[in-house]
């Protein structure tokens, strides 16, 4: 079994208000492996950032354990907090100074060697544009650059949260390549995100919550592959409606999208046969690749999700 370098156990936040309890984190057991990329992901809502929050001391936990690096925290913060960098609000930069000016800085001001400031620009793309004011900046340069300030003390865990938000499809490409290069480099990285697509592309493992309870964990791969449900196929048929009728009667789960139809089968020749028997002839048919979107789907049927922070 890989280290862990987050866990949590039975963790659990409630929030008092004029309307009484509301609990945003319920029983939430969070374990990431060491090294790569691992997407904590959930609707908006769903008690992500109040999950980071309480990890890093920023909130406290109504019951339950959290460790870092092994390490009990908040009480154990101080013994690992150095090798930890976040990204959880937007930072303070001034604007009218250069990226390098901002990240030397900071750098002085935490008492973090300066030779580490050219690294980490290099490490987010922003070689070539360190010298150009931080008011000019894209948005997705002042996200890059946020992560390179926590480069700076060269961790080995970053927390992410919603990096990607806001930003024009540009700045979303250049923090997932940012995102892909940290977790190469042997960097844990937690990436919170809502959006399925991308935790699907830069993420090797997820855990997946819904109404501050996890629902999932493990390897994308294993996710997509891990289905409860047989696999689907896409049919194209001249009668899609009789096609269904026919195989709602066969047993088969089939259902229309648009002109064609989607259906569930172990076997997709029997699907074929049970279409030809009642002089019903595909003109195609093929399976249809999962991905997150479709396993969320899966686990969240038939229960309202979000509800958290």
């Amino acid at each position: 079994m890989s280290e862990l370098v987050i866990e949590t156990h039975g963790l659990r936040k409630e929030f008092r208000g004029r309307r009484g309890r509301r609990v945003a984190i319920e029983s939430l057991d969070l374990a990431v492996p060491r090294g790569g990329v691992h997407g904590f992901l959930g609707p908006n809502g769903s008690g992500k950032t109040t999950t980071i929050r309480m990890l890093l001391g920023l909130a406290r936990a109504s019951a339950g354990e959290m460790k870092i690096f092994g390490t009990t925290v908040p009480d154990g913060l101080p013994e690992v907090i150095q090798r930890v960098g976040a990204v959880v609000e937007s930072p303070k930069f001034a604007p009218q100074s250069s990226g390098e000016q901002n990240l030397v800085l900071l750098a002085r001001s935490a008492g973090l060697p300066e030779s580490h400031i050219a690294t980490a620009i290099e490490t987010v793309g922003l070689t070539g544009r360190a010298e150009d004011r931080y008011k000019g900046y894209s948005l997705g340069m002042k996200q890059r650059l946020a992560i390179a300030a926590t480069l700076l003390k060269e961790p080995d865990l970053l927390i992410l949260d919603e990096p990607t938000n806001g930003l024009d499809p540009k700045g979303i490409r250049e923090i997932r390549d940012t995102i892909r290069s940290l977790g190469a480099s042997g960097v844990t990285v937690l990436l919170s995100s809502h959006i399925l697509a991308e935790v699907q592309a830069v993420c090797d493992s997820v855990t997946i919550i819904g109404d501050g309870r996890q629902i999932a964990s493990g390897r994308v791969d294993e996710l997509l592959n891990g289905s409860t449900s047989a696999p689907v196929h896409r049919v194209v048929v001249q009668h899609p409606d009789a096609a269904v009728e026919r195989l709602d009667a066969a047993g088969f789960a089939a259902r229309r999208e648009g002109a064609d139809l989607l259906v569930e089968a172990a076997d997709a020749t029997q699907v074929v046969r049970t279409l030809a028997a009642a002089d019903l002839w595909p003109s195609e048919l093929h399976p249809v690749r999962r991905d997150l979107e479709s396993v969320f789907l899966e686990l969240t049927a038939g229960s309202r999700v979000g509800g958290g922070q």
